[in-house]
């Protein structure tokens, strides 16, 4: 009877001990997946830096700073504002002179629908 129960104490550690393997081949597992995790975040974010550089350069070579290009649009749109404004000035007081020409000049007249019986 005492060897069985030694026997039983026996099969139980070396449970115990397979167990804790286990667990430590699975503790092992996580910190490599964390570990390659890490490693291929900080890979992608090198790459992402790079072709964002290389973005840039591309940009500031074919299509000039966006400083120029803002420079470039404020300059053609004060150029056409101008336009507009001595457009404005010139037919102004023409403009008014028809508004109250048309509002002075009333001709009444009956309305073509309307039937006189």
């Amino acid at each position: 009877m005492a060897s069985q129960t030694q026997g039983i104490q026996q099969l139980l550690a070396a449970e115990k001990k397979a167990a804790d393997k286990v667990a430590e081949a699975r503790k092992r597992k996580a910190r490599r997946l964390k570990q390659a995790k890490e490693e291929a975040q900080s890979e992608i974010e090198a790459y992402r830096l790079e072709r964002e550089k290389q973005f840039k350069e591309f940009e500031s070579k074919h299509l000039g700073s966006r400083d120029d290009v803002a420079a470039k649009i404020d300059k053609d749109m004060k150029m056409k504002l101008d336009v507009i404004n001595r457009c404005m000035a010139s037919n102004k007081e023409l403009v008014i002179q028809q508004i109250m020409s048309y509002v002075y000049d009333i001709k009444p007249a009956i309305h073509k629908n309307i039937r006189i019986d």
